[in-house]
């Protein structure tokens, strides 16, 4: 046998029927990834887990049949499978074929397909019908095609669209640490912001060599401490000299007290934060609102939480967006506050008091986002199933949502603070160089939006 450089067999040989035996078997396995799921969904035209397992067993069975047992020459008839349960990304599929039968008729041979995750629980089980060659076959063994999975072109999308806008002058807030003043550095160098940086030069400098990058000569005001940086960052906005404000390596709250506490940066509206989520298996984004900044929002602050989502919903270009209010239940129900809340706010919307969407709820997380989960509870709502937005009922539950999302469903995210005078790009310590970019062309698109209607026929 030849053996290739990598170990492996360099040619790929076949049973033929009359060599099978019954009883014989073969096995192969797959760990799947975000890449996995993001296929299943574009084979199966319906984004979620649901198919995950029945798409990738066939094509593990497939793949035995044809390289393994009986091998090259082999084609699939027929298959009996039944899906005992869901698989989900990080799981690894194993997967058994044992021959139970032969008809010497039509060279036909039938296998038991047995299907277990890594738990060895029972993922996946029935029959496969193959036609068995009755020739030897020898394939030189070749590498599988690289499929390109493009789960960042939504976020390429969002840059390319900031191309023609002007940089925006960006207070960056003490940008101390290797991720924040490279996102500054490098929004810089795409042209979405014109950084202000400001902390310790010499801190920022290490921090920037760390990066593999140099601070060159970007302005630099120097403060001392975090709560010094936020201070001055809010009264370069307030003086004009930026036009938004990005969060570098200091808690939330202490940018978020400096800017609260400065009236010239208040508006009638509440402060809140929203999330532009990129998801495997979704068709497009979606805004996940308020999981930072509210902690139990009233209903007065959630019409606020509302508006600020539709504001951010029309800048990146769409028109009437969906906004779902979730809830525990989609429906209302006095025992839960939620529900109550959603139902308010859907006629707030019906009444004019929240304008330039359409608002619905109580929905549950399933038949905000699912028109099937939706079709199956019967609810008939132009949003069900279609969200644009979703709105969290508090931040408990936004902030589980939104960090199941990131961390189990492989979805990245932008953040951004609006409500006050100026956006605030906001990320955490866990996003990535182009979630932070991402989060600058947020706030580039929105302040755009903002000054069109502001020289509007409408606005004058």
């Amino acid at each position: 046998m030849r053996i290739a450089s990598d170990g492996l067999p360099a040619t790929i040989e076949n049973r033929t029927f009359d060599e099978l035996a019954i009883g014989d078997s073969a096995t192969i396995s797959r760990t799947l990834s975000a890449d996995d799921l993001a296929l299943a969904d574009a084979l199966r035209g319906e984004p979620g887990p649901a198919g995950l397992a029945a798409i990738c067993g066939t094509a593990l069975i497939d793949a035995l049949l044809t390289t393994r047992l009986p091998g090259p020459g082999a084609t699939l008839r027929r298959h009996d499978l039944h899906v005992v349960r869901p698989l989900h990304v990080g799981d690894t599929l194993v997967v058994t074929l044992t021959l139970r039968a032969k008809d010497a008729a039509d060279q036909r041979a039938v296998f038991a397909a047995h299907g277990v995750d890594q738990r060895g629980a029972i993922v996946l089980e029935g029959t496969v019908e193959a036609q068995a060659p009755i020739e030897r076959i020898v394939l030189l063994r070749e590498e599988p095609p690289r499929i390109d999975i493009q789960r960042h072109q939504r976020w390429d999308a969002l840059l390319e669209s900031c191309r023609a806008l002007p940089p925006l002058p960006t207070a960056v807030v003490f940008p101390c640490d290797r991720l924040s003043i490279a996102a500054a550095i490098d929004a810089a160098a795409a042209g979405l912001i014109a950084p202000l940086l400001i902390g310790p030069r010499d801190v920022i400098a290490r921090a920037a060599r760390d990066a593999g990058r140099e601070i060159g000569d970007l302005p630099l005001l120097e403060a001392a401490d975090p709560a010094g940086a936020a201070a001055a960052g809010v009264a370069e906005v307030v003086a004009g000299r930026s036009a938004a404000l990005m969060k570098g390596a200091l808690h939330t709250d202490v940018l978020l007290h400096a800017i609260v506490t400065e009236p010239a940066l208040r508006t009638q509206r509440r402060i809140s934060h929203c999330y532009l989520f990129d998801a495997p298996g979704r068709p497009e984004p979606f805004i996940l609102t308020d999981c930072v900044v509210a902690i139990a929002p009233t209903l007065a602050e959630k019409a606020d939480i509302v508006r600020n989502a539709i504001d951010l919903a029309h800048a990146l270009g769409i028109a009437t967006p969906r906004v779902a209010i979730l809830s525990a239940v989609e429906t209302v129900n006095p025992k839960i506050a939620s529900t109550l809340d959603a139902a308010a706010l859907a006629k707030m919307a019906d009444r004019g008091q929240i304008t330039g969407a359409l608002v619905d709820g109580p929905f549950g997380f399933d038949n905000a986002i699912s028109a099937e989960a939706a079709g199956i509870k019967h609810i008939a709502s132009p949003v069900a199933g279609r969200a644009d937005v979703l709105v969290v009922p508090d931040l408990e539950a936004g902030n589980m949502l939104a960090k199941d999302l990131e961390f189990l469903s492989h979805a990245d995210a932008a953040g951004i603070v609006l409500g006050a005078r100026v956006p605030v790009v906001l990320t955490s310590r866990a996003d990535t160089l182009r979630m932070r970019l991402a989060s600058c062309a947020l706030a580039v698109r929105v302040t755009a939006a903002v000054r069109a209607a502001a020289t509007s026929p409408r606005a004058t």
